[in-house]
Formats: C-alpha cells, structure tokens, sequence
C-alpha cells in the first residue's frame, strides 16, 4: 500500500465496501473529517483513482472560500465533469441554474433566491441519477464545508434519493464547522445510507513507516519518535521534514533527528491557511507571545474575539502544530514570524509589550518585546527598559542588557535621564568590551564636561578614561572643572559637582597616571599638596580625607580609599595602615561595574605591602563573584592579579596560564594601559621558565604609548628588563631598571614595590662585570629601605648584598639570613636561588657536603617553581662538580631508616623539604599551621637535624620516596 495511506488501511476498506454497496444498487454517502492536512485530501484521491481503475463514473468538486458565496459553485463543476450527461440535459440543467443565479444577482431576497434554487435542485438530481441506470456513479466532493449554501441543498437531495441507486457519494470536511454548516452536516448524518469517518494524525508507529520508504528499518526507528515530537504525526509535516532531511543527508545514513528547513517552514504556512481567516493571525499571536498564551490575551493582541481565539488554538492544536499551547518545533515558530509582514510584526511587539506591562508582567519580558519591535519606545517604557538592563546583567546576559540600555538612550530626549543613562551604557558595554565602550565614553566626557552627570557617574567616567589611556585629557577637564567651580563659589552660585567629587577624581587619576599631577600643579591654594615639589590633593594625617573637603562633601565611593591604600603602600614605611586601608575597601564594597577598578587597587596595594597570602584571599574571592556574572572585562582584570600573585609566589607556570587566559578573556585594544600587567607577568614569568623565544615575542606586541605614563606600566619596563638580562643584552636591561627607577622618584615611590629596581640594576651591573657599582646600588637599597624582620624585600636584600662582597665569610652570613628571611615568605623562586648561591658558598668553603644538600634543595624549589633554566644550573653534576645521582630505584625501595617517620610526619618533611611553607604545607594537608609545626618538631628529634634547611640532605641520604 501506497505510503499515502499509511495507517489509513480501516478507512480504506470502508470506502471499499461502501463502492460494492453502489455497485449493487444500494447508494451509499461518506462523510470523511479529521485535522487541517490531515490526509483527506489524500485518502480521496487515492480513492477516486480507485473507483475510475473499478469502471465508476467519478465526478469530481472542491469547495473554495474564495467562491463559498457563489450559487451552485459545487454542482455546476460536477455537471461539468458528467460526460455521459446528454448536451440537451446538460444545457436545461444549466439554464436552470443560471436563472436562479441572475436572481440572486439581481438583489432578490436571499430566501426566495434559496427556494427557486431548491425547486430546479430535483430535476438536477433526476439528470444524475439516470446515468446511474447504466454504470456506478461515485461523487467526489472535497472541503464541502466551503461550499456554498445552494450546492450543499443540491448533495442533501441527492444524498435522499440515492438508496436504491449506484451512487457513492463522498465529502470531505474539517472537524470544526461554523453554525451554517452544522444544519447540513447534521441532517447529511440523518441520512440511514450515511457513514462518517474521522481521520486520526498519524501515530509513532505510522511516522515509523512513512520514515521506512526511505531509510533502513533500525533508522527509522530511531528517527521516529523525534519526528513525532516535531510533527505531531500531521501527514503534511512528516513529509515535508522528510523532505529537508533527504535533501540534507543526500546518500549518507541520518544519526541525528532531521532537521526542520524552508519545505517544513512552507508546509506550516500552508497548513495556517488552509484553515480559517484568523488562524494565521492567532499563530501570529502566539508566536509574538511565545508559549502557553491564554485565549483573552491572544485576543486583546491580535483583535480577534475571544472565542474565535480559542477555537483556532483548538484548530492548531488538532492538526499537531501546537502542544500544551506552544509551537512544537522553533522552525514553526521562525516560520511564522517570517511570514508576517515587518510593519505588522512591529504593531503586534508593541501592542504585546503593552499589554503585558498592563498585566504586570516581568521587566525582562516586556523588554524583549520592546526590542522586537524595532521602533522607539514611549515614555512609559524608559524606566522599564533600565530596569530590564539591570536584571539581564543579573542573569549574566549582557548583550541584551546592552540592547535595553541602547534603546533607552535612543528613545530618550536630551536631559539628565539621558546622561544617566549613557553612563550606565558605558558601565554595561564595558563588561564586555572596553574598546567597544569607547565612543560611547567620548561622548559621556562631553556631558561631564559640560556638567551633565552625576557626582558618581563622573569618578566612574574618569576611572574608565584612565583605563583607555586618556589620563592626561581626563585631568584637563577635571581642572577646567575645578576653575569653573572656583569661580562659582566666588560668586555665590551652585555648580553642578561637589568639590570633593573634583579632587576625588583629581586624586584617582594622580594615582593611577602620576604624570597628571603636572596638569594640577596649578591649582589654588585649598588644592596645592602638602609637599610642594610632588603637586597633589593634601590630606588630613588622621583619616587621608582630602584637606578643605567636609566629611558630608565626600562621595562614598571606593575610588577615594582606594587610592589611598594605594598611595599609603607605595610610600614605604607604612605598610600595616596600608594593608588596614585596602582591607576595609574589599569588605566595604561589592563587586560592580563601578567598584572593579577600586577593588583591582585594593588587591594590588595588598601585593605591594607583601601581604600575598591576603590578596591571594580576596582575589580568590573576587574571581568566585565573577563566576555568576558575564563579565569577562571583570575576570580578566581580577585574573591578571592573580598572576601576579602567582608570579610573586613562585608559581611560573601558574603566574604564565593565568595571565594568558587574563589575555585572551578580551583584546589588547580593550585592555588599554592595563595590558601592563597580564604582559608583563607573562613575560617575566616566560622568562623565569626559560621559554625565550615566547618571551621576545610577547615583547614585540604593540602596547599603548601612555602605558608607560602608569604604575602599571612599571610591572612591564621590569619584566621586559629581566627578559634582556635572561638573553645577555645587559645594557638594554639596565636601562630599563633605571628608567624604572627614574620615574618611582619623580613619582614619589619610596616603597621598593612594584619595582626593585636598585637591586635589579646591580644583578645588571653585575652580569656587565662591575660588582663595584653594583655594591653601590645595593648599599642605597639597604640605607633607603625600612625592610621587615623577614620576607621577600629583605630575602632579596641580603642576596644582593651576598652576591656584591668578596668577603666568603660575609657572603655565608648574609645568605643564611636570606634563607631563613625567605623560609618565612612565600617567594619560593628567591628561596631557589638564595639556596643556591649558598650552597656554591659553602663549596668554595670546602664544605663539600652541605653545599650539595643546598644546591639539591634549590634544584627541589626551582623545580616545583617551573624555572628550567635555575634546575639547569643546580642539576647535580653542573653546580657541585658531582656526577649526577641515579635516583630512578629510590622511590622503590625505602631503606629501614626512613620509618622512624610516620606517614603524616613524612609527608611534612617532603613538603618542608621542597621550600613549602608551614602555611602552605598546613594548606595542601587540610591541617592547621600548629599541626605542622609540631610534626617539624618531632621530625627535627627523630632525624637530628636543627633547622629545616637540613632536611633534604637528610632526607636524601634516607632516601625517603618522593625527595628526588
């Protein structure tokens, strides 16, 4: 069986049986309905072809909407269809019908038009039934329920006197009649010769089948079900995604569920309009709405009576468009919104925009239909539209909360709404692409120029100019402003910022871009600093608020402690109240698209006061708040210092992944001057790693000119310093390290951070071979600098000053201090080299054994370090003139010594072994710092040793698995 009768097999053996009955004489009448393309159609052309191979007269109508009103639009086409009608018949017939039409043509009353019409319809009837005499006639009406009143009249008669004659009449209809149909459909059933037949969709199984004409048995199993979810089995549909998947597939065999195309998206249309006039538009509605949309609102959206909205849901749902309310298949969806003319699909986003907004719907909801619309919105929608903004950003949707904040702007009319507006657009681009934000930055300078935006909005505005490189303009303005306000106050009138917002920005861009500060050098007297050589807003000792500024005239935003911690850290001398000031500023304040920069300074002032494992905490934690937002302006900012930290901790290959995937989060373009830092990590620490091609490389990318006018800027001129030392251009480094120094002293940097750039010239001075004027720059380190107890500046301290004397005694003490300073910290990468230059002490010594357990202890640190070239150097055989241990069958085999140790205590020993810090070892074993101090305790008894540089010698001659 054809697959056009698929699941159609009872249908079809009825029609059979209904033929024979004509056959014998007995007129039967078949009334055949199901969904829109629900395969009538079909079934009937299957059957006509049938009765025509049988020797049946089939005679063969449709009905039209386009012609519903035209008088025995039916019968005439099945008269002309009747070739064995005598012409002399057929021509009275038509006189007959022609007459009763010019009738109602003419304008008589519709009821006497219907009763002459009803008086030719016997004689009509007569005509056929005489041809039946001599041959089975079967009538083929299709979509009768479009026929017209009269044609409808004319099958009910005939349908009356075809019992004892060999007629076969079969209709077709849809499920759902209008209320002039059911009076001819009800009395058609009344008939005792009459049988109804209602097609079903197709099932899973039927689908199954369709699919098996095509493809194999075990693939159109497996197809099948999906197929069923996007069809709802309408015939129409099943066939037409057949369709798109064989022109898709071509000759290969499908593993995936077809997939909907332009014969599926015609295929819907094609099923809207065989329908009513207002199913198209309901479609519309729901497509516009999206899912599950109740009847009264479709209603109010589409102008459609409420009824007639659910009925055609009714009729969607039946011919297996719709499910539950909602389209089955997105193609549906896209088809339909194609469909619609642009102007009508405009109306009807703004109408359901509306509406919904009437209903309470959500911001976000009513936003998308704002946007859909493409047209500017009214007044009422501005506010929503900003809200809408702010919950994209919540849901981590940025695109569309830039979409909501660009058709606010736009929509709204010059003002400060506007400028507030603009603002909060550059917040929301900035998210994703500074770069992008740039022209609308341009303009938000013209409006606080022009003294249009908020006290906040201004310190945000000039955060995000100083990011771009636009220091120096942003600090022009800000003075003009300052001028402007000077004046206003002199002469009794308001002006449109607070002074301390003024010298707030005044004091963020000195922080950020030093150089500015010539830009106030000539500010009035309230403005001059405290220190007149270094130009800048003076403070009050106690708080750091700016002097001549009321607490109340403050704004409270983090940009103002902020550069504060900053500023206190990079003094030197001060790193506690540092420390304190950066701490309240990450506790304070969230992270936000205004706070990002403050925060980023917070950490860093953290780093630069030594406090690693602090800022290590709050990045961490930073990073972690980034997760649930898409900002990846955000996660690259915070992600950069975090390499930094990595960097300062030793961690090469961590500080490198960091800073590249910081890199990659947004383009250089976006980064502006703050490409300083992720570059010059990951310069640096390719260095340290040895990777030197990489590291030229990264210097060869293009930066901004005004990089080098930052702080920031310092991290890169120190890296790409380090870089030429590495390859032997040591002049080049050298001038990069006192260029360094050059600016922190017209800068005010008294602090060695974020650059040490006297103890980097004497590594440079030295490799030139000129200790002497090494020692000098060293002896200024150490006569300058106020250095810790303990910890990185001074570890690093007294390995210059090592490394400067000729004196081996001296050299011995000052890098034992230097290891005991850097065991405290957590600079494992100085640890490594710290350890080895005192083991090449004690070799030149003669304590030949202590300097090979130091050198293998450095070569332990630098390699969980990732610095290849350092375990180059201490690989045993290079630096002690031993040849190299074979360590291969150590881990094997313990020796019996080793198990003096328990199994905590020997994991301990490898770690204090390795570099680690109690903090850190009391971090990878999940316990507390005093647990491991006293396992050391214990360990330093079991294995005679006093300090823990004695381990790893110890432990090696031990043996102990996992120390080589």
């Amino acid at each position: 069986m054809e697959a056009r009768l698929v699941e159609r097999e009872h249908e079809w053996e009825t029609l059979g049986d209904l033929l024979d009955s004509a056959r014998r004489g007995r007129g039967r009448v078949a009334v055949i309905s199901g969904a829109i393309a629900g395969g009538k159609t079909s079934l009937l052309e299957c059957f006509t072809e049938h009765a025509l191979s049988e020797g049946a007269l089939v005679l063969e109508a449709a009905g039209s909407r386009a012609e519903r009103y035209l008088p025995f639009g039916i019968l005439r086409r099945i008269l002309d269809s009747a070739a064995p009608l005598d012409p002399a018949v057929h021509a009275e017939a038509t006189a007959l019908l022609d007459a009763v039409s010019d009738r109602a043509t003419d304008g008589e009353d519709a009821a006497s038009a219907v009763e002459s019409g009803m008086r030719v319809l016997p004689h009509v009837c007569a005509s056929l039934l005489r041809i039946a005499r001599d041959r089975t006639v079967v009538i083929a009406v299709d979509d009768v329920h479009h026929g017209d009143e009269l044609s409808r009249a004319f099958l009910l008669c005939l349908a009356r006197r075809v019992r004892q004659a060999g007629v076969l009449i079969v209709l077709t209809e849809a499920v759902r009649l209008l209320p002039a149909q059911l009076d001819f459909h009800a009395e058609l059933k009344r008939q005792p010769n009459c049988t109804t037949l209602r097609l079903p969709l197709l099932s899973t199984e039927g689908t199954g089948r369709l699919l098996a004409g095509h493809f194999t048995g075990a693939a159109a199993q497996r197809l099948a079900a999906d197929c069923q979810q996007a069809t709802g089995g309408n015939p129409l549909l099943v066939k037409a995604l057949l369709e798109d998947g064989l022109a898709a597939l071509g000759d290969s065999e499908p593993f995936q569920p077809l997939r909907p195309a332009e014969t599926f998206e015609r295929a819907v249309l094609d099923c809207l309009h065989r329908g009513d006039p207002e199913m198209p538009a309901v479609a519309r509605g729901i497509a516009v709405l999206g899912d599950a949309c109740p009847p009264a609102l479709l209603s109010r959206i589409t102008d459609v009576h409420v009824k007639t909205a659910e009925l055609a849901l009714q009729d969607l749902e039946r011919c297996g468009i719709l499910r539950d309310g909602a389209f089955r298949e997105a193609a549906t969806r896209s088809a339909v919104l194609t469909a619609t003319p642009p102007g009508a699909l405009s109306a009807l986003h703004q109408r359901a925009a509306r509406l919904l907004h009437q209903e309470g719907a959500a911001a976000l909801d009513v936003a998308r239909h704002l946007l859909a619309a493409r047209k500017p919105v009214e007044d009422w929608a501005i506010p929503l539209l900003q809200d809408a903004a702010e919950y994209a950003l919540v849901e981590g949707d940025p695109e569309l909360a830039l979409s909501c904040g660009q058709l606010a702007v736009d929509s709204c009319p010059e003002g400060s709404l506007r400028t507030a507006l603009k603002s909060r657009l550059v917040s929301i681009v900035w998210r994703s692409s500074p770069v992008a934000a740039e022209s609308h930055l341009r303009q938000l300078s013209r409006e606080f120029c022009a003294g249009r935006l908020t006290d906040r909005d201004l310190l945000h505005a000039v955060s995000c100019l100083a990011w771009m490189g636009e220091a120096r303009h942003a600090a022009e303005e800000i003075r003009r402003l300052q001028s402007d306000a000077d004046q206003a106050r002199e002469s009794g009138h308001p002006f449109a910022y607070e002074p301390g917002t003024l010298a707030a920005a005044q004091d963020w861009l000195c922080v950020i871009s030093p150089p500015v500060r010539d830009v106030f050098a000539t500010a009035t007297a309230t403005a001059e600093p405290a220190n007149a050589a270094v130009p800048g807003p003076t403070r009050t000792p106690a708080t750091g608020r700016l002097a001549g500024t009321a607490a109340h005239e403050m704004p409270d935003d983090a940009h103002v402690p902020a550069a504060e911690a900053m500023r206190t850290a990079l003094r030197g001398g001060h790193g506690e109240a540092a420390v304190a000031e950066a701490t309240r500023v990450l506790q304070r304040y969230h992270l936000s698209d205004r706070t990002l920069t403050p925060l980023v300074l917070a950490v860093l002032t953290l780093v630069y006061a030594g406090r690693l494992d602090l800022a290590l905490t709050w990045i961490d934690r930073l990073l972690g708040e980034c997760s649930a937002h898409n900002a990846p302006t955000w996660q690259a900012a915070l992600g950069a210092v975090r390499a930094e930290v990595s960097l300062r901790q030793g961690d090469l290959p961590g500080a490198a992944a960091q800073a590249r995937q910081s890199m990659s989060l947004i383009s250089v373009q976006c980064w502006g001057v703050g490409v300083a830092l992720p570059l010059g990590v990951l310069i640096e620490a390719e260095t340290q790693m040895g990777n030197i091609d990489e590291a030229m490389s990264l210097l060869e990318q293009p930066v901004p000119e005004a990089m080098l006018e930052t702080r920031l800027g310092l991290h890169y001129l120190r890296a790409r310093g380090r870089c030429h030392l590495a390859t032997g251009r040591y002049h080049a480094a050298l001038r990069d390290f006192l260029t360094c120094g050059e600016l922190m002293r017209a800068w005010d940097m008294e602090a060695a951070e974020p650059a040490p750039w006297r103890l980097d010239a004497a590594e440079a001075w030295l490799a030139i071979g000129n200790v002497a004027r090494a020692r000098e720059y060293v002896e200024q380190q150490r006569q300058r600098e106020a250095v810790p107890a303990g910890g990185r500046p001074r570890g690093a301290l007294l390995f210059a000053l090592a490394r400067t004397s000729g004196d081996l005694a001296y050299r011995l003490k000052r890098l034992t201090e230097a290891v005991d300073a850097l065991e405290q910290g957590e600079d494992r990468l100085q640890l490594a080299r710290t350890l080895g230059e005192l083991g090449s002490a004690y070799r030149a010594a003669g304590d030949f054994n202590r300097a090979r357990m130091l050198v293998r202890k450095a070569w332990h640190v630098a390699k969980s370090c990732g610095a290849q070239p350092l375990c180059e150097e201490f690989t045993p055989g290079r630096g002690d003139g031993e040849s190299a241990p074979v360590v291969a069958g150590r881990e094997a085999e313990p020796p019996k010594e080793a198990e003096v140790l328990s199994e905590a205590e020997a994991r301990v020993a490898l770690l204090a072994a390795r570099g680690h810090t109690n903090r850190e070892i009391a971090t990878k074993l999940y316990v507390t710092v005093s647990t491991v101090e006293q396992h050391l305790t214990r360990i330093y008894r079991k294995l005679k040793v006093k300090r823990r540089r004695d381990l790893p010698g110890r432990l090696w001659d031990l043996s102990l698995p996992g120390i080589a």
